[in-house]
């Protein structure tokens, strides 16, 4: 028995792949080589990074907990058939993924602002100001880390195998006992998978972070904002803390690597 390899690429295109491999591995060496690896535990314990590194943890978390229990009820109900409006609805849940962060930014702080159109009443009425605040962190990550989730399990649940649902079904489950018992199972791994992409969108969250809740160290102060804070001040800071940013995004594609492959 032969396994076919296919046809070869023809050698020109390895030019132009080795270039697209240089540009995307000379920033992260450029990286690597300025590391200052002596000071490295120093830099992990300085103030300004602890800080930064626990609200970007526990913000991430924060927002993908949401997104889990936000998300896997509007992917199923954008996996149920074909109704009206259906497709817009869809289009909307996407936006966030290819609007300017920043524009994100823009819309909470017109929606849940001040004088926003939830956030005004939300003031008036019972004092609440969400802008520039940890909640407002936890906001910004959600709104663009939603669709990931959303769309990974909304893709899972168009394709997975109907018969287990129909027998359980068959044998007279209710409808509640076949989504919890039948179909979440199924779709568990996508769920999973989703949650990880989640995680990873909202700790690397900038644009609609420091629009909507602010650079205030140990207050909303994101790893992101570190960073970019750190830049005109402490260079090694900085540094070390987008180390730790591409560690994370490293694990994330390191865990999801079986998703990848063909």
């Amino acid at each position: 028995m032969t396994t076919r390899r296919g046809i070869r690429a023809p050698w020109p295109i390895l030019i132009p792949a080795l270039v697209a491999i240089a540009f995307l591995l000379t920033p992260l060496v450029a990286l690597l080589a300025a590391a200052p690896w002596g000071q490295l535990a120093d830099q992990l314990t300085n103030p300004l990074v602890r800080k930064a590194l626990w609200l970007s943890l526990s913000t991430a978390t924060v927002a993908t907990l949401i997104t889990i229990i936000l998300g896997v009820p509007l992917a199923w109900l954008l996996a149920q058939g074909s109704w009206r409006g259906r497709r817009v609805l869809r289009a909307l849940v996407v936006l966030p993924l290819v609007l300017p962060p920043v524009v994100g930014g823009v819309a909470l702080l017109l929606a849940f602002g001040r004088r926003g159109l939830l956030g005004g009443p939300l003031y008036d009425w019972l004092g609440v100001s969400i802008p520039f605040t940890p909640v407002a962190v936890v906001m910004a990550e959600t709104f663009v880390a939603l669709p990931f989730l959303v769309l990974t399990v909304e893709g899972a649940l168009n394709s997975r195998e109907h018969r287990y649902e129909d027998i359980a079904a068959s044998l007279g489950a209710s409808r509640w006992s076949v989504a919890r018992r039948v179909t979440l199972p199924l779709v568990a791994p996508a769920i999973a998978a989703g949650a990880v992409l989640a995680w990873a969108r909202a700790i690397g969250e900038f644009g609609a972070t420091i629009t909507f809740a602010g650079n205030f160290p140990g207050r909303t102060q994101t790893l992101p904002l570190a960073v970019y804070q750190a830049l005109e001040t402490d260079r090694d800071a900085a540094i070390v803390m987008s180390l730790v940013l591409v560690v994370a995004s490293l694990s994330v594609l390191v865990s999801m690597r079986s998703r990848w492959q063909v």
